[in-house]
Parts: structure tokens; sequence; C-alpha cells
């Protein structure tokens, strides 16, 4: 009887959105704090997501975007979410107090943190410099000092200097493999190929992890490769990616990170670019 008196009374049904998120973010074996650090959600938004208590939250646009930003990082649908959320807040008389200067949340991963803000500042501060120096130098170019020293003329390379001459290869054949965080508090978890861990934790700004030359089959977990720099013996390589997204079991051998970097160097010929797969 108390089952059918709370059908009745239009009792939401016990599968509610945050029921179906947080078993979702259970069977991935995901922790709150992992999910925060992916969405750039606060804990307690999202355990409030989980509870149903949608009043905690700043208003209906942010209920609907944040459960999307969860739903995405667990692997469930997203507009399927959304609509569950609206529909609870529709049955529940939710009062959408709204934004009073009218901003609209977007991803919470895209806004830029403070870390990312500093550099970007002191980019435009070296570009000016820059820019101040050359073009002293463009409309007074005999305003520096003159050499200290003559300059000893240059002779002309003789046939069996060039021939004799190697050619470097520009591409290294492996080396130290070290990831650097360009954010603060970018989670990322490293593993080999059985699934032995060999780092998880979530880096600070400039924090430097050394993928171990004795891993067997290292390999990756982020939402944020775009955030993330890679060299290889001392080499830069490009990132894994250059926007958000969840990568998962990408290895992160040199050879694997190089192939990435020039793929093709492994078919020349080709006229189609490589992509992976």
């Amino acid at each position: 009887m108390a089952d059918e008196e709370n059908t009745d009374d239009g009792t939401l049904p016990l599968d509610t959105a945050g029921v179906l998120l947080r078993r979702a973010r259970e069977d991935a074996k995901l922790s709150i704090e992992q999910v925060s650090a992916e969405t750039r959600i606060t804990q307690r938004h999202l355990r409030l997501i989980e509870a149903g208590d949608f009043d905690g939250l700043p208003g209906r646009t942010y209920a609907i975007g944040f459960s999307r930003s969860y739903a995405k990082a667990v692997g469930l649908d997203d507009r399927k979410i959304a609509t569950l959320v609206r529909a609870e807040l529709a049955e529940s008389g939710y009062d959408d107090r709204g934004n009073a200067d009218g901003f609209e949340p977007g991803d919470p991963a895209r806004i830029p943190t403070r870390g990312l803000a500093w550099l970007s500042a002191l980019a435009a501060i070296l570009l000016i410099a820059g820019g101040l120096a050359y073009f002293r130098d463009y409309f007074f170019p005999a305003s520096g000092p003159g050499p200290l020293v003559a300059e000893a003329p240059v002779s002309e390379p003789t046939a069996s200097q060039v021939a004799g001459a190697a050619v470097p290869d520009s591409t290294p054949g492996g080396g130290e493999v070290i990831f650097t965080a360009l954010e603060d508090g970018i989670w990322v978890k490293f593993y080999d190929a059985q699934g032995n861990r060999l780092m998880e934790k979530q880096m600070a700004l400039d924090e430097s992890f050394t993928v171990p030359p004795d891993a067997e089959g290292p390999q990756i977990w982020t939402a944020r490769p775009d955030a993330l720099a890679i060299t290889v013996g001392g080499q830069a390589v490009p990132k894994l990616a250059e926007e958000l997204q969840t990568l998962r079991d990408v290895p992160v051998s040199a050879e694997a990170l190089l192939a990435r970097a020039d793929p093709a160097a492994q078919s020349p010929q080709s006229p189609e670019p490589l992509t992976d797969t």
C-alpha cells in the first residue's frame, strides 16, 4: 500500500538521474574526487546531483549542465540524463532563481584556470618586449655597439667536405618519456600492460612524471590530455590531444609517442595523412 501511495502522489521512481549517475560511477570504480577532477565540478555539487538535491545548485541551467558533464564522465547518455533532470525539476516544483547577470554556464572544464591566465599575461608581455626589440634594431640598425673582433671571411666548403658531412636524424630513436602538467590539479593515472599502477594523482602546475624505462607497455588514463606536455629523450612531441576528452589505455612508450608524433615516417610516399585508430 505504501508503494501505491508513493506512485499516486507523484513521488519520483527510485532510478532518478542522481541514482543512475552514482551507479555508473561506482561501476566504473571512480571516486567523487576523480569525477570532480575530470569534470571540474566541485565535489559538493556532484554529491547534491547524486542525492537529487537540485535546490543546492545555483540554478536550473547549472543543474542540467553539470548533470550532463557528469554523465559524459561516467559513460552515460548525457541527453537522457538531461531529460530526467528536467522531469525531476518540473515534478518537484523547482524554483529556478536564475542568474542576475545573465551568465549561462558552459562546460566547467573550459573555464581558464588562474595559472593559465598568468601564463597568457606573461606570454603577452614577452611578445610586446620582443616586438620592441625587433623594431628598435630595424629602425636604428647602427645604434648598437660594433663588433669587437673583425669577422673572418667565410670560405666555401669543398666537395669532399659536403660529401663527407653526416646528415643528422631529427627523430630520436627512443629515450626518457616525461609528462609535465601545464595546469594545476590535472588528474592522471599511469599503469603498465598488466594493469599495475605506476602513478595516480592530481598533478600540480609544472609537476613532471618520468615513465619508468623498464615499464612493460606503459599506458595513460586522463581527461585532460590537452594540459600535459610530453618530451621523449629531451625532445618535445605533440600532446595526446589538443582539447578536453577522456583518454584511457593509450600507450605512452617512447616508440608509441614518436609514432604518433610523425605518422608520415611510416609511409613517406603516401599522400593521405595517417590517423590513430
